[in-house]
């Protein structure tokens, strides 16, 4: 969190907004993840885990192969894939982890995604996360239940759609429903200029060969009729905003959503309610 401060200081420091510096610490602040070490009993929970090291290209930062770290507690035979958000870590999901392995049926997997907790990387961004789903498939096998967390939510989906891999339940925990304007709404936090935010679109497009916009869940989300889903959000919610959630809900009536109104867009994964309704719709469908 310290280096995280230290780029937006610097970015209110600059006065020339065109210039290669402030470019280059823009693309850090959108694209650096804040990292916390493990506190006491999330580091229990780890200790018990089998952990192994994947690795993904990135193409777009490092230019090189980067390694990132996966987790994995039982050997049952349904198994649950656990995609964390942005500034999280795979450990973050204690509390869910702890109440699903009391179950002998699971098999749960979990990854600090590249440039986030303890896996490689100084920048991190969604294509990332994707490629990281794609390699925990390929090594551990496909898994029965995925249950995403904000920006972990969005890669679930697009990956699951892009390796065409139906499941017996999906749970999506405040998705991240809209890129772009993520982006927009973390730039006006620190005050960039509307210059400034078109020109780092710009040039993420470039980049990525992709706009900022083409990451929307409603864009990616093609799973009526092929996965159970289960959404849980917080009507006040200020990350994933219900009026982005609302027309989602009304063009996919499949997905069953619930809301737990105040319960925060990070603390969703930490609430007793949602993990005790979680844990008994992971128990149906398994």
């Amino acid at each position: 969190m310290k280096k995280f401060k230290q780029i937006v200081a610097q970015i209110k420091a600059i006065e020339d907004i065109s210039s290669p510096e402030f470019e280059s610490l823009l693309w850090q602040y959108i694209c650096y993840s804040p990292k916390m070490p493990a506190r006491l009993l999330q580091q229990q929970v780890l200790d018990k885990s089998e952990m192994l090291t994947l690795k993904v290209n990135d193409e777009h930062f490092a230019k090189s192969e980067i390694s990132f770290n996966t987790f994995k507690w039982g050997n049952g035979k349904y198994k649950v894939l656990l995609t964390h958000g942005w500034g999280s870590k795979a450990i973050d999901f204690h509390e869910i982890i702890s109440a699903l392995s009391l179950n002998d049926d699971f098999e749960i997997i979990a990854f600090d995604a590249p440039g986030n907790g303890g896996s490689e990387g100084d920048l991190s961004n969604l294509l990332l996360f994707i490629q990281a789903i794609k390699a925990i498939v390929s090594h551990y096998g496909r898994p029965d239940i995925a249950i995403g967390h904000s920006l972990g939510a969005m890669a679930n989906v697009i990956a699951l759609k892009e390796m065409e891999i139906k499941l017996s339940l999906l749970i999506s925990l405040t998705p991240l429903l809209r890129l772009k304007e993520n982006f927009e709404a973390s730039m006006n936090a620190i005050g960039i200029p509307e210059s400034a935010q078109t020109d780092f679109l710009n040039n993420f497009q470039k980049k990525f060969g992709v706009q900022a916009s083409d990451f929307t869940l409603a864009n990616w989300y093609d799973l009526n009729g092929h996965s159970n889903h289960w959404l849980a959000y917080d009507v006040n919610d200020p990350i994933s905003p219900y009026p982005f959630l609302k027309p989602f809900l009304e063009a996919n009536p499949t997905v069953t959503s619930r809301n737990y109104a105040d319960v925060g867009h990070d603390k969703v994964i930490k609430s007793p309610s949602v993990i005790s309704d979680l844990v008994a719709l992971i128990s149906l469908a398994s």
